[in-house]
């Protein structure tokens, strides 16, 4: 029959979702980074939940601060690739028993702290006794049936994009739990990229308001992982012209002899945003949203044929299905 580590989370998810009855006209199916229900009028309550496990997502040298932020960040990073402004989030907390007083107040501090720089606040959850930290987030937020940017909207001709550089993160994990080195202004970056996590809510708010945007996911299992997502609900392909590569994981991979493509595509927690943008609308969206201070940078294209490569000297190079799955660790 196999477990779980078998069969790897989205196994797990696929076998659950098949033994649930559906609403009749859900708004967002089942696979996208949030769930909806209708309101009336067009508008949608719109939701997610995400779940943070100390022993599992918590990176030597994390403070507690930065972890309850992190949980935070985790769950607002998938309303912001639907152009969604969160209102409020419940949290449950699974505490171990010798948890201090003072690690409870750095909790809180951090859940207020990740809310607050997101315009939502915590109103409300539950707390008990685990045998690890398990923070878990409920988002919710209000948003018109026809604004909010799902998954399966790509179309052939579409320019793929992304909010912002990629690796540092992967390489900063290295650092962490590898224990690769780096000059020290280096590897500061690269620690600040894993302790200290943005979602791009303001660049995917932004976005959705110039209605050129197609389809977007949030990066948060990988860019390999994220395009592959895109392809399986828009039934597109992609042809990466290039990568998205952060400087600082460029030295890094020099540095250490690693394949700087590796860090960028599969490394993950890296909540940048990965969007499908009308051709005739780019230069909107990229102006919209430069003028609040983001980045919107082409990658390539969107494809009718659905594989997923990324052309480099002449040559074009698969991007197999490869990032971070629960219960599988790095597949």
């Amino acid at each position: 029959m196999g477990t779980v580590q078998d069969l790897g989370e989205r196994k797990i998810i696929e076998l659950i979702v098949e033994r649930l009855e559906k609403p009749p006209k859900m708004p967002v199916p089942f696979g996208d980074d949030v769930s909806a229900m209708p309101l009336g009028n067009g508008l949608l309550a719109v939701l997610k939940t995400d779940m943070l496990v100390g022993g599992l997502d918590v990176p030597p040298g994390m403070s507690l601060y930065q972890v309850a932020r992190k949980a935070v960040v985790m769950n607002i990073s998938d309303f912001a690739s639907k152009g969604v402004q969160p209102a409020a989030l419940l949290v449950s907390l699974g505490l171990r028993r010798g948890t201090s007083r003072s690690d409870v107040e750095d909790l809180a501090r951090g859940l207020n702290a990740g809310v607050r720089e997101y315009g939502a606040y915590v109103i409300g959850g539950d707390t008990s006794e685990a045998p690890d930290l398990i923070i878990a987030c409920m988002v919710f937020g209000t948003a018109e049936s026809n604004r909010l940017i799902r998954r399966s909207g790509a179309q052939a001709g579409d320019i793929l994009a992304v909010t912002g550089l990629f690796g540092k993160t992967a390489a900063g994990l290295r650092v962490l739990l590898h224990g690769l080195d780096a000059p020290t202004p280096l590897k500061r970056r690269l620690l600040e990229a894993v302790y200290l996590p943005q979602a791009r809510l303001n660049e995917g708010l932004t976005a959705a308001k110039t209605g050129e945007v197609t389809a977007s996911i949030d990066s948060s299992d990988g860019l390999a992982v994220s395009l592959h997502e895109l392809r399986k609900m828009s039934g597109k392909g992609f042809e990466l012209s290039s990568l998205p590569v952060a400087p600082e994981a460029e030295s890094f991979a020099k540095l250490h002899r690693l394949d700087v493509k590796d860090l960028v595509l599969y490394g993950g927690e890296e909540y940048e945003l990965v969007l499908t943008i009308r051709p005739g609308g780019w230069q909107k969206a990229q102006r919209s949203i430069q003028e609040i201070g983001g980045n919107l940078i082409q990658i390539g294209v969107v494809t009718e044929n659905q594989s997923i490569c990324l052309r480099c000297d002449r040559k074009k190079m698969e991007i197999p299905y490869r990032g971070w799955e629960h219960f599988r660790s790095q597949i």
